[in-house]
């Protein structure tokens, strides 16, 4: 954010925050935090009191900077490097190993590493829960609600040791874990494809089949990883018997980071709501270098490349090959790179360390945008009616190209054995054939096409549960139900019994006939 608009919301805060509430941030880090940094900006615009809580092993932002949130620091026994060297380890092995692995492999390698991201994150919620004088402050100052991502458990036990309401804003959990087994949202298998399946709702027989095991896959890990140990811990800090899944539970809001422009249509329930794209906004000049590096394009327009702030560097075999596709092009291209500048570089192509990847896809002269699938680049894309070369690499980029390429607009590569002539080729069909512009402009007009922004429908929910204290109205009854409750299994259970009950009875009394009447005609026979 430009220090004058640091300025300006610091300003509006001391001007609003008479009339304004409290709320306590514990945010996940990377690009989850950018999502929250938006809606944050805008309850400070609007009067509220921000205070954002954070490990100081945190990565991507910096409280050393001026801010217009109140930022508590928690000292925590892990450094930025040592959780660097951990995301990197995920990131490597999902852009050069997996593809080279094979998949029980590849399972059990992501089962460890996630296995590491939990333990690193139950050192940090224990160094917080250990430091008395910070929750005594934070209890003292009465927040009207916390906001927290279930990226990784803690926010929602902050929320209940210090008696707050909280809410989660967050993308997805692994099959819809998190959302189905602990926020009670629908997600029948037969159409509803679980997260990191790469599967749309239209699935043939095998694909419904993959779709279940990929469920069951998803909720055993779930139960192994998080569910014995953080049950334990989760029992033991609030004192009572409890599982990490029943304090999630409890979550007045579930704001989620999609919107039907993008999500395949499914069942929700009232208190989750679909905000996806609240960073984007109409694009703003470009930088006078950089406006006529676009303009010297011509009529050919210009390909917007980036593969997200987590990916710093690739190796000299893999950016070479990406530059020598990119210099067969006529377009221009600006390419967010931090890496060593390939020797195959074409006079068509120019890196940047950064790019406002917003104004760049919101330009007249952007024809195609090159990504690695993440949800904002994807939402600017979708704002500004931009089609997508895909190159997914983890997490939730491959299905966000699964649902992008089944709604018309992108076409999927894969990273790990891309060749020169297929980004090429790529490259040109959603350039030149036109339907995937038409596409990406319908979803456009879609997102575009909502009663209220989703920036606004995001900050109006947090204001909701701020003047109501909490949502509980809105909570389906299914978070008071056992698992065989909710499937209705001990109904089918009970109808069984009396329906053999009954077909036992008829049965005897059959039988009981037969053999009356074998008497009766061996009598009359006598």
């Amino acid at each position: 954010m430009a220090g004058k608009e640091v300025v300006v919301l610091w300003l509006l805060a001391l001007l609003g925050c008479g009339n304004g509430g409290k709320v306590l941030v514990w945010p996940a880090d990377n690009s989850h935090w950018l999502n929250m940094d938006y809606i944050l900006q805008q309850l400070v615009a609007r009067g509220h009191e921000v205070t954002v809580l954070i490990p100081s092993c945190f990565l991507i932002f910096d409280p050393s900077q001026p801010s217009p949130f109140t930022i508590e620091v928690v000292e925590v026994p892990i450094t930025k490097k040592e959780m660097a060297d951990l995301l990197d380890e995920v990131f490597y092995f999902s852009i050069y190993k997996q593809s080279q692995k094979p998949i029980w492999e590849v399972l059990y390698q992501m089962n460890q590493m996630v296995i590491n991201m939990s333990s690193t994150n139950r050192v940090i919620c224990e160094a917080v829960l250990k430091n008395e004088a910070l929750l005594e402050r934070l209890r003292k100052s009465a927040f009207d609600v916390l906001l927290t991502d279930p990226l990784l458990p803690g926010g929602e036990l902050f929320a209940e040791k210090l008696g707050v309401p909280f809410m989660y804003t967050f993308r997805f959990s692994i099959g819809n874990t998190v959302e189905r087994l602990c926020g009670g949202l629908p997600a029948p298998p037969s159409y509803v494809p679980a997260i990191l399946s790469r599967l749309t709702d239209r699935m043939s027989f095998t694909e419904k089949l993959q779709n279940i095991i990929f469920y069951a896959l998803a909720d055993t890990m779930y139960h192994r990883i998080f569910g014995g140990e953080w049950d334990q811990f989760y029992s033991d800090v609030l004192g009572r018997p409890t599982t990490l899944c029943e304090t999630m539970g409890k979550a007045e809001m579930w704001l989620i980071r999609t919107y039907w422009d993008f999500e395949f249509p499914r069942p929700f329930v009232p208190n989750f709501e679909f905000v996806g794209g609240l960073h984007c906004q109409p694009a703003k000049p470009l930088p006078k270098e950089m406006e006529e590096f676009v303009q010297s394009s011509g009529e050919h327009g210009i390909v917007v490349f980036s593969l997200g702030s987590m990916v710093h560097n690739l190796t000299a075999e893999k950016s070479n090959t990406i530059a020598r596709a990119l210099s067969q092009i006529p377009q221009k291209v600006l390419w967010r790179y931090k890496g060593r500048k390939p020797e195959a570089l074409g006079p068509n192509t120019r890196i940047y360390d950064w790019i406002p990847q917003n104004d760049l896809l919101g330009h007249p002269l952007a024809k195609a945008f090159i990504t690695h699938g993440g949800t904002n680049g994807i939402y600017e894309a979708i704002y500004h009616g931009i089609p997508l070369v895909g190159m997914p690499m983890f997490a939730d980029q491959h299905d966000n190209i699964a649902h992008m390429r089944a709604k018309g607009a992108a076409v999927e590569l894969d990273f790990g054995t891309l060749k020169t002539q297929e980004l090429v080729d790529a490259l040109n069909t959603v350039i030149n054939n036109s339907t995937y512009k038409e596409n990406a402009l319908r979803l456009s007009r879609i997102h575009h096409d909502q009663p209220m922004k989703p920036l606004d429908r995001a900050v109006f929910w947090i204001e909701f549960v701020m003047r109501h204290k909490g949502a509980k109205h809105l909570r389906p009854a299914s978070h008071h139900l056992t698992w065989y409750q909710y499937h209705c299994l001990d109904v089918l259970a009970f109808l069984f019994i009396c329906v053999a009950i009954t077909v036992f009875v008829l049965v005897k009394c059959c039988l009981f006939c037969c053999r009356k009447r074998g008497r009766v005609t061996k009598k009359k026979k006598e």
